[in-house]
């Protein structure tokens, strides 16, 4: 017999193994991006509802609202070598499923003894409970521990005292690192809501931390947004040492003022290359009045798009853009920090200059281009001074978090198509290069992107409906739907109602929906 089949055989299945790609942070990578382009297995030719369809929902002990996160290839203690789909709770609590058939390998509460979820502290935003509401970052790394799972959990303790704690959790086992968990603390020079005696007080009662974590350059960086907009409350933004989970820098960037809240809808913070952030704070004090550089003289950036630096000095606000109108708009809770900041990929201009660019869009309904190297301050008149606007290029607010793929950029407003934006030397274009022909409700959606490279592109989306609606459509031609979840007869492919932090995690020829009750998955089916 000859040994060439199962020489092939062999062959295959390490090439399929070398092929897989992780999900280890928020929407793929620090750009936030979304896209996956070394997805070999979902095509557009196979992802309809004769081949294509949930293969499990494992439910879990509370809503999931982080995004679910994926590393391949990890040995378990005592379970041997699986694929890892990392799941949150609102209970608390870090699962680690098997990727491939949705069994619980390991399951770790991050409560203490004689604690429980936060309540919802009166707020409708993340209910009925508040425990892990961010999703988490992971660190691989070589070693038994396979790597480090980093997540930020509510509590309140039987005395009525609420606590924010950092954990760093064993990716190999859900075991607490040594110095995990620390109890998050902090102040700032400031005299705004909550100070005391010079310093701005963090309370963590008052917080919840929304965005997506961020590990950048050893440091986790976490963004704090409030209870619906009770006060009193400022804008936070802390970075945590990787290891040691020492606190290593806080920056407050209203701290003469109030609100300024990092919402994002549960977007990643987001970062470039040269560990630069970059976020769209939300409604607050804005100080009208600047500096000799052009910044607000009380460090006040409230409804901005910020840039904010990350190095030797610890965290600064480096450059920024505001609308002429923002005040105006933080009064009528129209302002930028409802939805997630993208940092592009480099691009030339016209004249063949190299542009480095983010994108954004708030409640106003436009898209907001900055330039990340002068992103243009604060013009009393008008916005010339960004980079480019899209005025009204939204038919809604935006609460999601755009993705990129191919030179074009996507949006999921409120009661709108999934629109596509396409780039022509830097520039965006004014109108859709296409748009879906279904709506999504509150919130929209936020897309994220399959492909093989610049081939096969998909955008998935997840409508917030009862029963929810995994939809999939070609990134060439959103109006070719290639599939949608009520497709499928008897209901086969429901996963439950819908939830609005729903970002859809494709690795390896599967998609991962978060649900209010647990995870589901999706792929070709039999192929579990």
């Amino acid at each position: 017999m000859s040994k060439l089949p199962s020489l092939i055989a062999i062959l295959t299945a390490a090439l399929a193994v070398y092929a897989q790609t992780n999900v280890l942070t928020y929407h793929n990578d620090i750009a936030r991006t979304g896209q996956n382009l070394a997805e070999t297995i979902l095509t557009t030719s196979n992802v309809n509802s004769t081949i294509f369809g949930k293969l499990f929902l494992t439910k879990l002990d509370g809503r999931v609202d982080a995004q679910p996160l994926y590393a391949t290839s990890i040995s378990v203690p005592g379970q041997g070598e699986h694929n890892l789909l990392i799941a949150a709770t609102e209970n608390d609590s870090l699962y680690a499923l098997d990727a491939d058939s949705g069994a619980v390998l390991w399951h770790t509460s991050l409560l203490k003894t004689g604690e429980t979820p936060s309540d919802d502290r009166g707020c409708s935003q993340v209910t009925p409970e508040i425990g892990i509401t961010s999703t988490p970052v992971i660190h691989l790394k070589s070693g038994p521990a396979a790597g480090v799972v980093y997540a930020v959990a509510m509590s309140k303790d039987s005395s009525g005292n609420y606590h924010q704690r950092l954990h760093a959790l064993t990716l190999a086992a859900g075991a607490e690192a040594a110095a995990s968990p620390v109890d998050i603390q902090a102040k700032y020079p400031g005299t705004g809501d909550n100070s005391s005696g010079g310093y701005v007080i963090f309370d963590p009662a008052q917080y919840k931390a929304r965005s997506g974590l961020l590990l950048l350059d050893g440091t986790v960086y976490i963004g704090w947004s409030s209870h619906c907009d009770y006060r009193p409350y400022t804008g936070w933004l802390m970075g945590y040492n990787a290891t040691s989970l020492a606190q290593s820098t806080v920056l407050n960037v209203t701290p003469n003022g109030e609100g300024g809240a990092l919402w994002a809808a549960g977007a990643g913070i987001a970062a470039d290359t040269s560990a630069n952030i970059y976020y769209l704070i939300a409604n607050g004090t804005f100080d009208t009045k600047l500096n000799s550089q052009g910044f607000p003289r009380k460090g006040d950036f409230g409804n901005a798009f910020v840039k904010i630096s990350t190095g030797s000095g610890g965290l600064a606000v480096a450059d920024y853009f505001t609308m002429f109108n923002t005040v105006s708009e933080s009064d009528a809770d129209q302002d930028l920090g409802s939805g997630g900041t993208l940092v592009l990929p480099r691009m030339k201009d016209s004249r063949g200059n190299v542009r480095d660019l983010a994108v954004g869009a708030g409640k106003d309904a436009n898209i907001y281009l900055a330039d990340r190297n002068n992103m243009g301050k604060f013009n009393p008149s008008n916005n010339n001074n960004i980079y480019q606007v899209l005025t009204g290029s939204l038919a809604g607010s935006v609460f999601s978090s755009p993705a990129y793929y191919n030179g074009r950029v996507y949006f999921g407003a409120v009661n709108d198509s999934i629109r596509a934006f396409q780039f022509s030397k830097a520039v965006l274009s004014s109108r859709p290069q296409s748009l879906t022909s279904n709506q999504f409700g509150y919130p929209g959606a936020t897309p994220s992107i399959s492909a093989n490279g610049t081939t096969n592109g998909i955008v998935w989306a997840i409508e917030n409906s009862s029963p929810a609606v995994l939809h999939a459509y070609s990134a060439d031609n959103l109006a070719r739907e290639l599939y949608n979840s009520n497709q499928a007869g008897g209901g086969r492919d429901h996963f439950g109602p819908g939830n609005k932090f729903m970002a859809p995690t494709i690795v390896n020829g599967k998609v991962y929906v978060s649900t209010p009750t647990g995870v589901a998955a999706f792929g070709l089916l039999g192929s579990r």
